[in-house]
């Protein structure tokens, strides 16, 4: 267990008076975690675990990180329930994952209950942060970058892991709305062998160009098709995609090129669950396509942290353009979205032993 010491902030900030307005990413708490790593300190290298006010960091010009990218990061959530509970989602699963990304980057790995603990105290401290909104939540967001003051391409001896706090507002602030995506046919996300199961930022980076494009024609998504062939359907932006065709539940396999999504995995065990075969294995674009024009596609709808479950509308692919339904969110798409969002703000009972009490507020 982490000896964790707490310096609080001498002036609190003042929190948002319209939840409603927080958007994503833009409003941080009054205080965040760090602990550092060095090669040459004992034990497990990680030392000095501590909260302290929220402030910048000081790094030289030739700190590795800004050079070689050597960084990852997670995300997840924390809700705020009818009752005044704060709680988590599956933090466990984030601190697996958290470790998976450390040791494909040559990162040294936190302990999962030191993730966990971390978190769970951090957010304790900040819990008049988690907004009382519908749909609004504290994000938590955990990262780890090299600090090592040395050019040179090879793995730092020092690290700096930090996790902060933001206030972020209701994904679906106007509604459940089928969003439009767009196959992107030229760039690629990731191929075998490289970081596609990782989360690290260079992953972003790359995507950004092709979410201009897709921007540009009038689409809020990209759908990326694999490294090797440019023929299966792989993910959408930062979130996995389902496809329920003919009855059946599509998504692709986590085999080195698909993030590994918490949402994710927790859909298939709830589709497992109400009887749908799930299967999780090479889709190609061209099959989805067909079965948008002959009917059998029923449901398309993307995965993750921060929205949950989005439904989608329409795919645009080369030339040719399918519409899913009849433009509306469906079925199946509801019913995991209330689902998943109930158990996460104790609107049902967690049957599933997903949710990790923090406190009451």
């Amino acid at each position: 267990m982490l000896d964790i010491k707490i310096t609080k902030a001498e002036k609190l900030k003042e929190k948002p008076t319209d939840e409603t307005a927080l958007g994503f990413g833009k409003i941080f708490t009054d205080h965040m975690f760090l602990m550092d790593y060095d090669k040459s300190y004992g034990g497990t290298h990680w030392h000095n675990p501590r909260i302290e006010p929220y402030h910048p960091f000081s790094i030289p010009p030739a700190c590795s990180v800004l050079h070689y990218a050597q960084e990852v990061f997670e995300g997840l959530k924390a809700y705020r329930t009818a009752d005044g509970t704060i709680q988590l989602f599956r933090p466990e699963c984030n601190a697996r994952r958290f470790q998976d990304s450390c040791d494909r980057l040559s990162i040294p790995q936190i302990e999962v209950d030191d993730f966990v603990q971390a978190v769970k105290t951090l957010v304790e401290l900040e819990k008049d942060w988690v907004p009382h909104a519908d749909g609004a939540t504290l994000y938590i967001r955990p990262f780890i970058f090299a600090t090592m003051e040395q050019l040179g391409v090879h793995a730092s001896s020092s690290y700096t892991f930090c996790i902060i706090l933001s206030p972020s507002g209701a994904y679906y602030a106007t509604g459940l709305a089928p969003v439009r995506i767009y196959v992107e046919d030229e760039y690629i996300r990731a191929a075998p062998g490289l970081t596609g199961f990782a989360k690290c930022g260079g992953n972003y980076a790359a995507s950004i160009k092709s979410g201009e494009l897709a921007e540009a024609l009038g689409y809020s998504q990209v759908l990326w098709l694999d490294g090797v062939e440019h023929k299966y359907v792989e993910e959408v932006g930062s979130m996995n995609i389902f496809f329920k065709i003919a009855g059946k539940i599509y998504t692709a396999p986590c085999t080195g090129t698909v993030l590994p999504g918490v949402t994710r995995r927790s859909i298939i065990e709830l589709c497992k669950d109400w009887g749908y075969e799930v299967i999780e294995d090479k889709l190609a674009i061209d099959d989805v396509m067909k079965a948008g024009h002959d009917g059998t596609l029923e449901e398309v709808f993307g995965a993750g942290t921060a929205a949950v479950v989005s439904p989608v509308k329409e795919l645009r692919y080369e030339n040719d353009t399918v519409m899913i339904g009849d433009g509306h969110i469906g079925a199946l798409t509801q019913k995991l979205y209330d689902t998943m969002t109930g158990i996460q703000w104790g609107r049902i009972p967690d049957t599933k032993n997903w949710i990790t009490p923090v406190c009451k507020a």
